[in-house]
Protein backbone atom coordinates (compact mmCIF):
# COMPACT_ATOMS: atom_id res chain seq x y z
CA UNK A 1 0.00 0.00 0.00
CA UNK A 2 2.80 2.42 0.87
CA UNK A 3 4.58 1.65 -2.40
CA UNK A 4 1.35 2.34 -4.29
CA UNK A 5 0.89 5.60 -2.40
CA UNK A 6 4.45 6.66 -3.18
CA UNK A 7 4.07 5.78 -6.87
CA UNK A 8 0.79 7.67 -7.03
CA UNK A 9 2.39 10.74 -5.42
CA UNK A 10 5.29 10.64 -7.91
CA UNK A 11 2.90 10.22 -10.84
CA UNK A 12 0.69 13.13 -9.76
CA UNK A 13 3.68 15.40 -9.10
CA UNK A 14 5.30 14.59 -12.46
CA UNK A 15 2.05 14.97 -14.40
CA UNK A 16 1.46 18.36 -12.77
CA UNK A 17 5.01 19.49 -13.52
CA UNK A 18 4.84 18.23 -17.10
CA UNK A 19 1.54 20.04 -17.64
CA UNK A 20 2.93 23.33 -16.31
CA UNK A 21 6.08 23.06 -18.45
CA UNK A 22 4.02 22.17 -21.52
CA UNK A 23 1.73 25.18 -21.06
CA UNK A 24 4.70 27.54 -20.58
CA UNK A 25 6.66 26.09 -23.50
CA UNK A 26 3.62 26.05 -25.79
CA UNK A 27 2.76 29.64 -24.88
CA UNK A 28 6.27 30.98 -25.52
CA UNK A 29 6.76 29.11 -28.80
CA UNK A 30 3.28 30.00 -30.03
CA UNK A 31 4.05 33.66 -29.33
CA UNK A 32 7.37 33.35 -31.21
CA UNK A 33 5.72 31.73 -34.23
CA UNK A 34 2.94 34.31 -34.24
CA UNK A 35 5.56 37.07 -34.16
CA UNK A 36 7.37 35.52 -37.17
CA UNK A 37 4.12 35.42 -39.14
CA UNK A 38 3.11 38.94 -38.06
CA UNK A 39 6.43 40.49 -39.13
CA UNK A 40 6.34 38.68 -42.48
CA UNK A 41 2.74 39.75 -43.09
CA UNK A 42 3.68 43.37 -42.33
CA UNK A 43 6.38 43.27 -44.98
CA UNK A 44 4.00 41.67 -47.46
CA UNK A 45 1.49 44.45 -46.77
CA UNK A 46 4.11 47.14 -47.43
CA UNK A 47 5.14 45.46 -50.69
CA UNK A 48 1.49 45.17 -51.76
CA UNK A 49 0.87 48.86 -51.04
CA UNK A 50 3.81 49.73 -53.29
CA UNK A 51 2.76 47.53 -56.24
CA UNK A 52 5.31 44.79 -55.62
CA UNK A 53 8.19 47.04 -54.53
CA UNK A 54 9.68 47.72 -51.11
CA UNK A 55 10.24 51.48 -50.57
CA UNK A 56 13.86 52.17 -49.75
CA UNK A 57 13.17 55.48 -47.96
CA UNK A 58 9.50 55.83 -46.97
CA UNK A 59 9.99 59.33 -45.60
CA UNK A 60 11.10 60.66 -49.00
CA UNK A 61 8.31 59.09 -51.08
CA UNK A 62 6.49 62.44 -51.45
CA UNK A 63 9.04 65.30 -51.53
CA UNK A 64 7.58 68.70 -50.70
CA UNK A 65 8.44 72.22 -51.81
CA UNK A 66 10.36 74.28 -49.25
CA UNK A 67 7.56 76.87 -49.18
CA UNK A 68 4.88 74.24 -48.44
CA UNK A 69 3.91 73.15 -44.96
CA UNK A 70 5.34 69.65 -44.53
CA UNK A 71 2.54 67.09 -44.18
CA UNK A 72 2.37 64.72 -41.29
CA UNK A 73 4.64 61.78 -42.11
CA UNK A 74 1.82 59.22 -42.02
CA UNK A 75 3.64 56.58 -44.00
CA UNK A 76 6.71 56.76 -41.78
CA UNK A 77 4.59 56.49 -38.64
CA UNK A 78 2.62 53.61 -40.10
CA UNK A 79 5.81 51.74 -40.98
CA UNK A 80 7.18 52.39 -37.52
CA UNK A 81 4.05 50.87 -36.02
CA UNK A 82 4.73 47.80 -38.12
CA UNK A 83 8.28 47.50 -36.75
CA UNK A 84 9.67 48.30 -40.19
CA UNK A 85 12.66 50.62 -40.40
CA UNK A 86 14.42 52.14 -43.41
CA UNK A 87 16.90 49.25 -43.17
CA UNK A 88 14.12 46.74 -43.79
CA UNK A 89 14.31 47.38 -47.52
CA UNK A 90 17.84 45.97 -47.54
CA UNK A 91 17.04 43.08 -45.15
CA UNK A 92 13.90 41.81 -46.87
CA UNK A 93 14.40 39.13 -49.51
CA UNK A 94 11.26 38.64 -51.58
CA UNK A 95 9.88 37.91 -55.03
CA UNK A 96 6.50 38.47 -56.68
CA UNK A 97 4.43 36.64 -59.27
CA UNK A 98 1.65 38.53 -61.09
CA UNK A 99 -1.33 36.53 -62.37
CA UNK A 100 -3.67 37.11 -65.28
CA UNK A 101 -7.45 37.09 -64.97
CA UNK A 102 -7.40 33.40 -65.89
CA UNK A 103 -4.91 32.59 -63.15
CA UNK A 104 -1.89 32.03 -65.37
CA UNK A 105 1.49 33.62 -64.64
CA UNK A 106 1.89 37.04 -66.23
CA UNK A 107 5.05 38.53 -64.72
CA UNK A 108 7.75 37.39 -62.33
CA UNK A 109 10.03 39.68 -60.33
CA UNK A 110 12.99 37.96 -58.64
CA UNK A 111 15.20 41.02 -58.48
CA UNK A 112 15.23 41.11 -54.69
CA UNK A 113 16.23 37.50 -54.13
CA UNK A 114 19.02 35.28 -55.42
CA UNK A 115 17.90 31.90 -54.05
CA UNK A 116 14.88 31.54 -56.37
CA UNK A 117 14.88 31.41 -60.17
CA UNK A 118 12.06 32.61 -62.40
CA UNK A 119 11.12 29.01 -63.15
CA UNK A 120 10.90 28.12 -59.46
CA UNK A 121 8.85 31.24 -58.75
CA UNK A 122 6.33 30.31 -61.45
CA UNK A 123 6.15 26.77 -60.05
CA UNK A 124 5.42 28.05 -56.52
CA UNK A 125 2.66 30.38 -57.72
CA UNK A 126 1.02 27.83 -60.02
CA UNK A 127 0.98 25.20 -57.26
CA UNK A 128 -0.59 27.56 -54.72
CA UNK A 129 -3.18 28.94 -57.14
CA UNK A 130 -4.22 25.42 -58.14
CA UNK A 131 -4.80 24.53 -54.47
CA UNK A 132 -6.63 27.84 -53.85
CA UNK A 133 -4.15 28.76 -51.09
CA UNK A 134 -3.98 32.47 -50.37
CA UNK A 135 -1.91 32.73 -47.17
CA UNK A 136 0.67 30.58 -45.44
CA UNK A 137 4.15 29.10 -45.77
CA UNK A 138 5.71 27.22 -48.65
CA UNK A 139 9.22 26.02 -47.92
CA UNK A 140 10.81 28.94 -46.03
CA UNK A 141 8.68 31.61 -47.73
CA UNK A 142 5.68 33.38 -46.28
CA UNK A 143 3.22 34.03 -49.11
CA UNK A 144 -0.02 35.90 -49.64
CA UNK A 145 -2.27 36.47 -52.64
CA UNK A 146 -3.02 40.21 -52.74
CA UNK A 147 -4.76 42.66 -55.03
CA UNK A 148 -2.68 45.74 -55.81
CA UNK A 149 -3.90 49.28 -56.49
CA UNK A 150 -4.56 48.61 -60.18
CA UNK A 151 -6.65 45.50 -59.33
CA UNK A 152 -3.84 43.13 -60.30
CA UNK A 153 -3.65 39.82 -58.45
CA UNK A 154 -0.18 39.08 -57.19
CA UNK A 155 1.50 36.41 -55.07
CA UNK A 156 4.09 37.97 -52.77
CA UNK A 157 6.72 35.66 -51.26
CA UNK A 158 8.92 36.87 -48.38
CA UNK A 159 11.96 34.86 -47.31
CA UNK A 160 11.65 33.92 -43.60
CA UNK A 161 14.48 31.40 -43.48
CA UNK A 162 16.45 33.24 -40.81
CA UNK A 163 13.40 33.84 -38.62
CA UNK A 164 12.18 30.24 -38.99
CA UNK A 165 15.64 28.86 -38.19
CA UNK A 166 15.70 31.00 -35.06
CA UNK A 167 12.21 29.78 -34.13
CA UNK A 168 13.12 26.10 -34.68
CA UNK A 169 16.35 26.48 -32.71
CA UNK A 170 14.50 28.04 -29.78
CA UNK A 171 11.79 25.36 -30.01
CA UNK A 172 14.32 22.52 -29.82
CA UNK A 173 16.21 24.27 -27.04
CA UNK A 174 13.04 24.81 -25.01
CA UNK A 175 12.03 21.16 -25.46
CA UNK A 176 15.48 19.98 -24.40
CA UNK A 177 15.58 22.27 -21.37
CA UNK A 178 12.05 21.24 -20.36
CA UNK A 179 12.90 17.54 -20.61
CA UNK A 180 16.09 18.06 -18.63
CA UNK A 181 14.16 20.02 -16.01
CA UNK A 182 11.49 17.34 -15.89
CA UNK A 183 14.14 14.67 -15.37
CA UNK A 184 15.74 16.69 -12.59
CA UNK A 185 12.37 17.21 -10.90
CA UNK A 186 11.67 13.48 -11.25
CA UNK A 187 14.92 12.62 -9.48
CA UNK A 188 14.15 15.11 -6.70
CA UNK A 189 10.58 13.85 -6.30
CA UNK A 190 11.75 10.23 -6.15
CA UNK A 191 14.43 11.22 -3.64
CA UNK A 192 12.10 13.13 -1.32
CA UNK A 193 8.87 11.15 -1.84
CA UNK A 194 10.03 8.63 0.74
CA UNK A 195 10.33 11.40 3.32
CA UNK A 196 6.90 12.77 2.41
CA UNK A 197 5.08 9.45 2.79
CA UNK A 198 7.12 8.37 5.83
CA UNK A 199 4.57 9.69 8.38
CA UNK A 200 1.80 7.87 6.51
CA UNK A 201 3.89 4.69 6.39
CA UNK A 202 4.61 4.86 10.12
CA UNK A 203 0.95 5.45 10.92
CA UNK A 204 -0.06 2.59 8.66
CA UNK A 205 2.45 0.21 10.25
CA UNK A 206 1.21 1.17 13.72
CA UNK A 207 -2.36 0.54 12.58
CA UNK A 208 -1.48 -2.91 11.21
CA UNK A 209 0.45 -3.79 14.37
CA UNK A 210 -2.45 -2.65 16.54
CA UNK A 211 -4.97 -4.70 14.53
CA UNK A 212 -2.80 -7.81 14.69
CA UNK A 213 -1.99 -7.43 18.39
CA UNK A 214 -5.56 -6.55 19.33
CA UNK A 215 -6.91 -9.51 17.37
CA UNK A 216 -4.61 -11.91 19.18
CA UNK A 217 -5.40 -10.32 22.54
CA UNK A 218 -9.14 -10.60 21.88
CA UNK A 219 -8.93 -14.23 20.78
CA UNK A 220 -7.69 -15.41 24.18
CA UNK A 221 -10.58 -14.03 26.30
CA UNK A 222 -13.05 -15.09 23.59
CA UNK A 223 -11.76 -18.65 23.83
CA UNK A 224 -12.06 -18.55 27.63
CA UNK A 225 -15.60 -17.08 27.47
CA UNK A 226 -16.60 -19.74 24.94
CA UNK A 227 -15.21 -22.49 27.20
CA UNK A 228 -16.96 -21.05 30.27
CA UNK A 229 -20.24 -20.84 28.34
CA UNK A 230 -19.88 -24.48 27.34
CA UNK A 231 -19.34 -25.45 30.99
CA UNK A 232 -22.42 -23.46 32.04
CA UNK A 233 -24.49 -25.24 29.40
CA UNK A 234 -23.20 -28.61 30.62
CA UNK A 235 -24.14 -27.85 34.23
CA UNK A 236 -27.25 -25.71 33.88
CA UNK A 237 -28.41 -26.44 30.37
CA UNK A 238 -28.65 -24.15 27.35
CA UNK A 239 -30.73 -20.98 27.81
CA UNK A 240 -31.26 -17.62 26.15
CA UNK A 241 -28.29 -16.09 27.98
CA UNK A 242 -25.81 -18.71 26.85
CA UNK A 243 -27.20 -18.51 23.30
CA UNK A 244 -26.73 -14.73 23.29
CA UNK A 245 -23.19 -15.12 24.63
CA UNK A 246 -22.28 -17.64 21.91
CA UNK A 247 -23.77 -15.33 19.26
CA UNK A 248 -21.66 -12.38 20.42
CA UNK A 249 -18.57 -14.60 20.59
CA UNK A 250 -19.18 -15.62 16.98
CA UNK A 251 -19.57 -11.97 15.90
CA UNK A 252 -16.35 -10.89 17.60
CA UNK A 253 -14.46 -13.90 16.26
CA UNK A 254 -15.65 -13.13 12.73
CA UNK A 255 -14.66 -9.48 13.11
CA UNK A 256 -11.14 -10.25 14.32
CA UNK A 257 -10.62 -12.80 11.53
CA UNK A 258 -11.68 -10.28 8.90
CA UNK A 259 -9.44 -7.58 10.36
CA UNK A 260 -6.44 -9.90 10.33
CA UNK A 261 -7.29 -10.96 6.77
CA UNK A 262 -7.46 -7.33 5.58
CA UNK A 263 -4.21 -6.49 7.33
CA UNK A 264 -2.53 -9.43 5.63
CA UNK A 265 -3.97 -8.52 2.21
CA UNK A 266 -2.64 -4.95 2.51
CA UNK A 267 0.94 -6.19 2.67
CA UNK A 268 2.65 -6.05 -0.74
CA UNK A 269 4.58 -9.22 0.06
CA UNK A 270 1.40 -11.25 0.57
CA UNK A 271 0.72 -13.54 -2.39
CA UNK A 272 -2.39 -15.71 -2.56
CA UNK A 273 -1.91 -19.29 -3.67
CA UNK A 274 -3.45 -19.44 -7.14
CA UNK A 275 -4.61 -22.69 -8.78
CA UNK A 276 -6.98 -23.73 -11.56
CA UNK A 277 -10.34 -24.82 -10.14
CA UNK A 278 -13.98 -25.30 -11.16
CA UNK A 279 -15.32 -21.89 -10.19
CA UNK A 280 -18.90 -22.73 -11.26
CA UNK A 281 -19.01 -25.57 -8.75
CA UNK A 282 -17.48 -23.35 -6.06
CA UNK A 283 -20.09 -20.62 -6.61
CA UNK A 284 -22.96 -23.15 -6.61
CA UNK A 285 -21.72 -24.89 -3.42
CA UNK A 286 -21.37 -21.53 -1.65
CA UNK A 287 -24.62 -19.99 -2.88
CA UNK A 288 -27.08 -22.88 -2.47
CA UNK A 289 -27.16 -22.79 1.38
CA UNK A 290 -28.19 -19.14 1.19
CA UNK A 291 -31.39 -20.08 -0.68
CA UNK A 292 -32.80 -21.72 2.45
CA UNK A 293 -31.21 -19.06 4.68
CA UNK A 294 -32.99 -16.31 2.74
CA UNK A 295 -36.25 -18.27 2.76
CA UNK A 296 -36.06 -18.61 6.55
CA UNK A 297 -36.08 -14.82 6.71
CA UNK A 298 -39.01 -14.48 4.30
CA UNK A 299 -36.87 -13.58 1.28
CA UNK A 300 -36.38 -15.15 -2.15
CA UNK A 301 -32.97 -15.88 -3.68
CA UNK A 302 -32.65 -16.83 -7.36
CA UNK A 303 -29.48 -18.42 -8.77
CA UNK A 304 -28.39 -18.24 -12.40
CA UNK A 305 -24.95 -19.85 -12.63
CA UNK A 306 -23.31 -20.96 -15.87
CA UNK A 307 -21.87 -24.50 -15.54
CA UNK A 308 -18.39 -25.85 -16.29
CA UNK A 309 -16.48 -22.58 -15.90
CA UNK A 310 -12.91 -22.71 -14.61
CA UNK A 311 -10.70 -19.99 -13.18
CA UNK A 312 -7.12 -19.49 -12.03
CA UNK A 313 -7.29 -18.06 -8.54
CA UNK A 314 -7.62 -18.80 -4.85
CA UNK A 315 -10.69 -21.00 -4.41
CA UNK A 316 -11.05 -20.30 -0.70
CA UNK A 317 -11.06 -16.54 -1.24
CA UNK A 318 -13.55 -16.78 -4.10
CA UNK A 319 -15.89 -18.83 -1.92
CA UNK A 320 -15.50 -16.27 0.87
CA UNK A 321 -16.23 -13.47 -1.60
CA UNK A 322 -19.51 -15.07 -2.75
CA UNK A 323 -20.51 -15.88 0.82
CA UNK A 324 -19.93 -12.32 2.04
CA UNK A 325 -21.86 -10.78 -0.86
CA UNK A 326 -24.87 -13.05 -0.34
CA UNK A 327 -24.76 -12.60 3.43
CA UNK A 328 -24.75 -8.83 2.91
CA UNK A 329 -27.63 -9.06 0.42
CA UNK A 330 -29.78 -11.14 2.79
CA UNK A 331 -29.08 -8.87 5.77
CA UNK A 332 -29.72 -5.54 4.06
CA UNK A 333 -32.49 -6.41 1.59
CA UNK A 334 -36.03 -5.26 2.28
CA UNK A 335 -38.57 -7.32 4.19
CA UNK A 336 -39.91 -10.07 1.91
CA UNK A 337 -37.32 -8.84 -0.55
CA UNK A 338 -35.91 -10.49 -3.65
CA UNK A 339 -32.30 -11.43 -4.33
CA UNK A 340 -30.58 -12.70 -7.44
CA UNK A 341 -27.10 -14.06 -8.12
CA UNK A 342 -25.88 -14.47 -11.70
CA UNK A 343 -22.55 -15.86 -12.84
CA UNK A 344 -21.66 -16.01 -16.53
CA UNK A 345 -18.77 -15.62 -18.92
CA UNK A 346 -18.51 -12.11 -20.34
CA UNK A 347 -16.01 -12.00 -23.17
CA UNK A 348 -12.73 -13.25 -21.75
CA UNK A 349 -13.77 -12.37 -18.19
CA UNK A 350 -16.13 -13.95 -15.67
CA UNK A 351 -18.98 -11.76 -14.43
CA UNK A 352 -20.50 -12.25 -10.98
CA UNK A 353 -23.53 -10.12 -10.09
CA UNK A 354 -25.48 -9.98 -6.83
CA UNK A 355 -28.72 -7.97 -6.90
CA UNK A 356 -31.18 -7.30 -4.09
CA UNK A 357 -34.05 -5.00 -3.28
CA UNK A 358 -33.24 -2.39 -0.67
CA UNK A 359 -34.60 0.63 1.16
CA UNK A 360 -34.63 3.84 -0.93
CA UNK A 361 -31.08 4.94 -1.77
CA UNK A 362 -29.66 7.51 -4.22
CA UNK A 363 -29.39 6.36 -7.83
CA UNK A 364 -25.83 5.85 -9.06
CA UNK A 365 -22.58 4.33 -7.85
CA UNK A 366 -22.07 3.48 -4.19
CA UNK A 367 -18.39 2.58 -3.95
CA UNK A 368 -18.34 4.03 -0.43
CA UNK A 369 -19.80 0.69 0.69
CA UNK A 370 -16.34 -0.86 0.26
CA UNK A 371 -14.80 1.44 2.88
CA UNK A 372 -13.90 -0.24 6.15
CA UNK A 373 -16.53 0.00 8.88
CA UNK A 374 -18.86 1.94 6.59
CA UNK A 375 -22.52 1.25 7.26
CA UNK A 376 -25.55 3.25 6.09
CA UNK A 377 -27.17 5.32 8.82
CA UNK A 378 -30.30 3.20 8.60
CA UNK A 379 -28.34 0.01 9.42
CA UNK A 380 -26.28 1.20 12.36
CA UNK A 381 -27.78 -1.25 14.78
CA UNK A 382 -27.11 -4.79 15.88
CA UNK A 383 -30.20 -6.30 14.29
CA UNK A 384 -28.41 -7.02 11.02
CA UNK A 385 -25.46 -8.58 12.81
CA UNK A 386 -22.86 -6.93 10.58
CA UNK A 387 -19.94 -4.67 11.37
CA UNK A 388 -19.31 -2.89 8.05
CA UNK A 389 -16.16 -4.76 7.10
CA UNK A 390 -17.38 -7.68 4.98
CA UNK A 391 -17.52 -5.68 1.73
CA UNK A 392 -14.01 -4.38 2.40
CA UNK A 393 -12.85 -7.99 2.47
CA UNK A 394 -14.68 -8.63 -0.83
CA UNK A 395 -12.96 -5.62 -2.39
CA UNK A 396 -9.55 -6.82 -1.18
CA UNK A 397 -10.14 -10.31 -2.62
CA UNK A 398 -11.24 -8.96 -6.01
CA UNK A 399 -8.26 -6.59 -6.13
CA UNK A 400 -5.87 -9.43 -5.30
CA UNK A 401 -7.29 -11.32 -8.31
CA UNK A 402 -6.77 -8.28 -10.61
CA UNK A 403 -10.53 -7.94 -10.95
CA UNK A 404 -12.96 -5.02 -10.81
CA UNK A 405 -15.89 -4.50 -8.46
CA UNK A 406 -18.58 -1.85 -8.28
CA UNK A 407 -21.82 -1.13 -6.42
CA UNK A 408 -24.62 0.66 -8.22
CA UNK A 409 -28.31 1.43 -7.85
CA UNK A 410 -30.26 1.71 -11.11
CA UNK A 411 -33.66 2.70 -9.72
CA UNK A 412 -33.07 3.80 -6.11
CA UNK A 413 -34.88 0.73 -4.76
CA UNK A 414 -32.31 -1.96 -5.49
CA UNK A 415 -28.55 -2.46 -5.27
CA UNK A 416 -26.28 -4.39 -7.63
CA UNK A 417 -22.76 -5.59 -6.88
CA UNK A 418 -20.87 -6.38 -10.09
CA UNK A 419 -17.53 -8.22 -10.24
CA UNK A 420 -15.37 -8.94 -13.27
CA UNK A 421 -12.71 -11.62 -12.78
CA UNK A 422 -10.08 -11.33 -15.53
Amino acid sequence: MIKKLRKKFIAIAMCSMALVLFVIMAGINTANYTNVCRNADMRIHVIAENDGKFPENPADDNPQDDNQTPPEPKKEKELARRDISPESAFDTRFFTVTLTDKGTVDQVDTGKIAAVSTKEAKKYAASLYKKQHTLGFISCYRYQLVTTGDNTRMYIFVNCERELNTFHTFLLASIGISLAGLLLVFLLVVLFSGMLVKPVAESYEKQKRFITDASHEIKTPLTIIDANTEVLEMTGGENQWTKSTRKQIARLTSLTEKLVFLSRMDEESTQLEMTDFAISDAVIDTAEPFVSYAASRGKTLELDIAPDLTYHGNEGCIRQCVSLLLDNAVKYSTENGKLRLTFHKQGRALALTVWNTTDPIPVGRHDELFERFYRPDSSRNTKTGGHGIGLSVVHAIVTAHKGKISAKSEDGNSLTFSILFN
